[in-house]
């Protein structure tokens, strides 16, 4: 460890961004050089103590190591609180631990930890390569004043947290949710999740903020505390990253990996993996801030099915229980004035295969209809007397539901289970920051302990997601939950949270940092991140090419979903002809592309691979690159994120790429000005890609499987390339687990005479499995007419050779046996 001076001050000034606070943030961080004293191993576990407190040290797993810091000074608040990172029944991994004079060593797999007795430190490294070095764990205090408007306020709080030295220059990812550019580095940032509304090109401090860091060394830290706190990365001291918070444990977990997908790989086998969402998840949502009646609904929906658009999903927001946006928050219940029949509604709903989606909220009004039974059964959040707290914020005086015990679960989840049983099919959670969360405000855990909100703040949105996750498995233990929520915590993936990006302005500004938000979040688990399509917030005229735009990078992420306030509708059947026509168009593809983007979410639910990927994950460059992105292996995208541009410079990763609209043939590892068109965005496939898709369709629950069309992009720099394809009842929660799948695999093999194609699958099936399907095989970049086709050696009967687009097809029957086709070329 490094010797520190006996008491180090840092000031720094932290610019949060609200309405009108600034905070002044003075850390006091006193330290004494800590000091081995002794050790023992029990069981899973390594057990440290010095003179400044007990160290625990567990290997999660062969890559990853958990560190907990007890400290002599029981004045820490909250020390005492579990991992919420941590998934549950995790089974830690034995750990390798020897000892010589000088030091101990802890190996977990090609992870390993040195622990020096003296000077007292320890140093990580991945196969003997050090990685980095912890600089100690520290205690202190932090003294926040805040002036709002004329009024000045000042607070003390305990603070304590870990500190660690890393090499010069070294990037990193991470902090969650915030527009920076992808390096974090020289950042000092807040740890609390708090919205940040109309953000646009700059934002420290947004809805979700992760405690962890990944470096471009391929390695993670994650400060397992959930209590309002600050990262620094490399800002106060140019190569320490210090993590701080004012309660709770004092804990990290630091994984390792050989690849950026090995890393996320081992960090969700620690988290927990995101379940498959249902697959009507990856259709078109009509959703907007909000529909006020019934009438609306269904005059909506009908729009849709009259203009051929898809669609699969409407999302209700508060108008639902509440003909104005303030004093009704907490109803829970249909405002039977606006929605005079809600089970019929929905019924109608689901018969056209819509599925209805409401958005609750955890504040309960004193002016709601709930809000004495709320009181009366104390499933509020406590004052210091005991009482419910209250407080005044945007939509009314308030209590906040206290979901970190059972008593206030059970609550929230009896007006769950009602709304379900009355047709309702997915959730969405709103204002799960908490949006308002006064530090005195008490809750109350599972275990009869009581804590603050300050040490508890950061989790609520994840414990709120758990408590929805876990009664939906109950009320439908076989059946995939859709739960849309803005914040949360390190492992909410393992609920089923679909998280989005927050209120960003409907300007081009709020546009460019989409693709920052999502990969940034993606590469710690949270592979569903999204945004309002269109923009959510402000605009005061319809902008057609920005919001067309929006739309057409929505093709390619995660979840499609258009939201808005609503004096410009976020809906592409209330714009004109043109909009429609081109958005029709890319909203088709969407669907299209459904057996593409399932696997997409077979590959993150099993491994935490992300949807949308950075580029760096194809040829390990570009580090910074916020502007263009992998959808999945195949696809690279670039959205326009700039008006009335002419052209526009494409630079594609190494390799030969197709662009998607034309079949082109583009080499990659530089740059390509291309011409831009209003109906098209940059849109390449990789040659050597299989990409499986379908006619479109309606709706995605309208969708069986049994004709599928195989493209696969040949090219001479490829001479093997390989896919895959998931295909399920796209309900079950369990459909990995018990093998009720078909999982394709499709091999192709290139020589100078021939290109073989073989296709198999494995899995048990299911239930709705078709008995045949009919694949139509897609050769792309194909330039002259074949000599001959076989299928599993017989020759083919028809095919379709097109010299203009360069691309031959022909049509194979699948029966669950493999097929194998070769393709003889002329010469």
């Amino acid at each position: 460890m490094n010797n520190w001076l006996t008491k180090i001050t840092t000031i720094c000034l932290l610019l949060i961004v609200t309405t009108d606070a600034i905070a002044n943030t003075t850390f006091e961080i006193t330290s004494e050089q800590q000091r081995y004293l002794s050790h023992k191993v029990e069981g899973d576990m390594l057990m440290i103590d010095t003179s400044q407190g007990r160290i625990k040290m567990k290997a999660l797993s062969n890559n990853a190591l958990s560190v907990a810091f007890a400290s002599n000074q029981a004045s820490i608040h909250a020390q005492h609180l579990s991992s919420f990172a941590i998934k549950e029944h995790h089974q830690a991994s034995l750990l390798e631990v020897t000892e010589n004079s000088t030091s101990i060593i802890v190996s977990a797999g090609s992870l390993s930890a040195k622990i020096s007795k003296l000077p007292f430190g320890i140093k990580y490294f991945r196969n003997g390569e050090l990685l980095i070095s912890e600089a100690g764990f520290f205690t202190g205090k932090v003294t926040e004043t805040t002036t709002e408007q004329e009024s000045t306020t000042s607070e003390i709080f305990p603070m304590h947290g870990v500190r660690f030295s890393v090499a010069e220059n070294e990037k990193f990812l991470g902090a969650g949710e915030r527009v920076l550019g992808m390096d974090r580095r020289g950042h000092r940032l807040p740890l609390y999740n708090r919205a940040h509304y109309g953000y646009e090109t700059h934002s420290e401090q947004m809805n979700f903020s992760l405690p962890a860091v990944m470096s471009e060394n391929k390695y993670l830290v994650l400060f397992d505390n959930t209590a309002k706190g600050w990262i620094d990365i490399g800002k106060t001291e140019k190569n320490t990253v210090q993590f701080e918070a004012v309660a709770g444990r004092n804990a990290y977990i630091i994984i390792a990996g050989d690849t950026y997908p090995n890393l996320i790989n081992h960090y969700v086998d620690v988290t927990g993996k995101q379940p498959m969402p249902p697959r009507w998840a990856l259709g078109n949502f009509a959703s907007r801030f909000g529909y006020r009646t019934q009438a609306e609904v269904m005059d909506t929906v009908s729009r849709f099915r009259s203009l051929d658009i898809p669609l699969d999903a409407v999302i209700l927001d508060l108008y639902w229980f509440g003909k104005d946006i303030k004093g009704h928050m907490g109803n829970l219940a249909w405002d039977k004035e606006a929605f005079p029949t809600p089970e019929k509604m929905m019924a109608d709903l689901l018969a056209d295969n819509v599925q209805p989606i409401l958005i609750t909220e955890p504040f309960i009004l004193s002016s709601s209809k709930r809000w004495q039974d709320a009181v009366e059964q104390g499933v509020l959040a406590k004052d210091s007397s005991g009482q419910a707290k209250t407080f005044d914020f945007y939509f009314g005086n308030t209590g906040i539901v206290d979901v970190f015990n059972d008593k206030g679960r059970t609550w929230f989840n009896n007006i769950y289970t009602a709304l379900a049983k009355q047709g309702v099919q997915g959730w969405w959670g709103d204002l799960g920051e908490p949006e308002v969360h006064p530090a005195d405000a008490l809750h109350t855990l599972d275990d009869g302990s009581v804590v603050s909100a300050d040490a508890i703040h950061n989790a609520y949105g994840h414990q709120w997601a758990k408590m929805v996750f876990d009664n939906l498995q109950l009320l439908k233990p076989n059946e995939r939950p859709f739960i849309l929520m803005r914040s949360g915590f390190a492992g909410s993936q393992r609920y089923g949270m679909i998280p989005w990006t927050g209120d960003v302005n409907r300007t081009w500004g709020g546009l460019q940092p989409q693709v920052e938000l999502s990969l940034q979040m993606s590469m710690f688990g949270l592979g569903y991140t999204h945004s309002d399509l269109g923009g959510f917030a402000g605009g005061e005229a319809f902008n057609k090419e920005l919001y067309i735009r929006w739309l057409q990078y929505g093709v390619f992420q995660p979840v499609y979903r258009p939201h808005a306030q609503e004096h410009i509708p976020s809906e592409v059947v209330f714009h004109d002809k043109e909009t429609q026509d081109i958005l029709r168009k890319f909203i088709q593809l969407r669907y299209q592309l459904l057996p593409y983007n399932y696997t997409l979410a077979y590959q993150n639910s099993v491994t935490g691979m992300p949807l949308m990927r950075p580029t760096f994950f194809n040829d390990n460059k570009d580090f910074l690159n916020t502007q263009s992105y992998l959808w999945g292996d195949a696809f690279f995208v670039q959205p326009i994120v700039k008006a009335g541009m002419k052209t526009i410079n494409v630079a594609l990763p190494e390799g030969v790429w197709f662009n998607y609209w034309t079949g082109e043939r583009f080499i990659g590892g530089q740059s390509h000005q291309l011409a831009n068109k209003l109906n098209e965005i940059p849109v390449f496939v990789k040659a050597g890609a299989f990409v499986p898709m379908i006619a479109s369709t309606n709706t995605i629950s309208s969708y069986k499987g049994d004709a599928l069309k195989l493209h696969y992009y040949a090219d001479s720099s490829i001479d093997s390339a390989s896919g895959i394809m998931y295909d399920d009842d796209g309900t079950s929660m369990n459909a990995i687990e018990t093998s009720a799948y078909e999982l394709f695999s499709f091999e192709a093999r290139v020589n100078k005479q021939t290109l073989a194609i073989d296709i198999s699958a494995k899995g048990k099936g299911y239930r709705s499995q078709p008995a045949k399907r009919k694949i139509e095989i897609i050769i792309h970049n194909w330039s002259k007419q074949p000599k001959r086709i076989k299928v599993d050696d017989q020759i083919a009967g028809q095919y379709r050779w097109n010299e203009g687009d360069n691309t031959l097809s022909f049509t194979v029957d699948w029966q669950q046996h493999p097929i194998n086709i070769k393709i003889t070329k002329n010469e």
